[in-house]
């Protein structure tokens, strides 16, 4: 076990280490460039070649900078995101399966695994719900300032007249939580529902009680999954996600205990978004907490999020 998390933690450094030694090879690269420029060395292509590293510096610095400000006690660790569609009908849900998309990709270029473990597709045009593991380091310290309210204008693809629609969604992010520690919580807490899957995955899933929906009373939260092939597998994966969702408030209320946490625990306040995803009558997104903005929708769309990511832990350094 103990060479397990020195391993991890090599592996750890070696991300910082790495990125700073690509870092100062693109220095050396700019101090080269201006020799060759003092000695009177100019060639035709010097000024696309200076544009280029000057942008790789610039994207380089802003990567070691991020990775640095990455320090939280559960920043290294993967995390679940849930996105739940708003009230909307077809535009809220289609709005979750268009952000589901956005996060798939983001996590996919940042060479991360992904594991679905809940996807609610009730709705005709996209779903009511959704939860995703995205595994990989700092898969939390990324994306825990996703969680919010996240709204979207557009002219609906679901109105015969081509109307203006506001659609809203909420996106929770926790971070998996990994312990040695037994965690104890009394079956009287629980209340456990067995259903029929509602998503893709196979004859078996489709036509056994095989999702599994658990409810911690005391605090309200409930956790749901549906992914795995039988009842007792997708059990264990909610449970696991039960455990880092109130180990997480456990710590936010410096409780002693998880039985000391009660009280109705919402996630994400409605009517406080987070960020605008604005497609009509012009093109941008902006996130309302740093005022950061991006004209290419598009680009975010396909999981271009680590300008706004930087921009907010930028925030909360300079905030301290």
């Amino acid at each position: 076990m103990a060479a397990k998390i020195l391993l991890k933690e090599k592996q750890e450094v070696e991300v910082v280490v790495s990125q700073y030694d690509e870092l100062l090879l693109l220095i050396d690269d700019a101090k080269t460039l201006q020799a060759m420029v003092s000695e009177g060395l100019v060639e035709e292509d010097m000024e696309m070649l200076a544009t280029d590293i000057f942008k790789k510096l610039e994207a380089g610095y802003h990567k070691l900078k991020v990775t640095t400000l990455l320090a939280g006690k559960h920043d290294k660790a993967n995390a679940y995101i849930s996105i739940h569609s708003g009230s909307g009908g077809s535009d809220a849900q289609d709005w979750g399966k268009m952000l589901l998309r956005m996060y798939t990709r983001w996590a996919e270029n940042k060479g991360f695994q992904i594991d679905v473990i809940d996807l609610n597709q009730n709705g005709v045009a996209g779903f009511k719900s959704a939860t995703l593991l995205i595994k990989g380091l700092n898969a939390y310290g990324y994306l825990k300032k996703e969680r919010g309210v996240h709204r979207l204008v557009r002219i609906s693809p679901f109105d015969s007249s081509s109307r203006r629609h506001t659609s809203f969604a909420s996106v929770d992010v926790i971070p998996e939580i990994k312990t040695d520690k037994v965690i104890k919580i009394d079956d009287k807490d629980l209340r456990i529902d067995k259903f029929r899957a509602s998503g893709a995955g196979g004859q078996h899933v489709n036509k056994t009680d095989s999702a599994v929906r658990i409810i911690h009373l005391p605090t309200k939260i409930v956790v749901t999954c549906q992914n795995e092939r039988s009842q007792h597998m997708n059990k264990e994966a909610a449970m696991h996600m039960l455990i880092s969702k109130l180990m997480e408030l456990k710590e936010k209320e410096h409780k002693e205990s998880i039985n000391d946490l009660t009280g109705d625990y919402n996630q994400i306040t409605w009517g406080s978004q987070i960020r605008s995803y604005v497609f009509h009558p012009y093109r941008m997104v902006k996130d309302h907490r740093t005022g950061a903005e991006m004209g290419n929708v598009d680009a975010v769309m396909d999981g271009d999020l680590d300008y706004f990511i930087q921009m907010e832990l930028s925030k909360l350094t300079d905030d301290k």
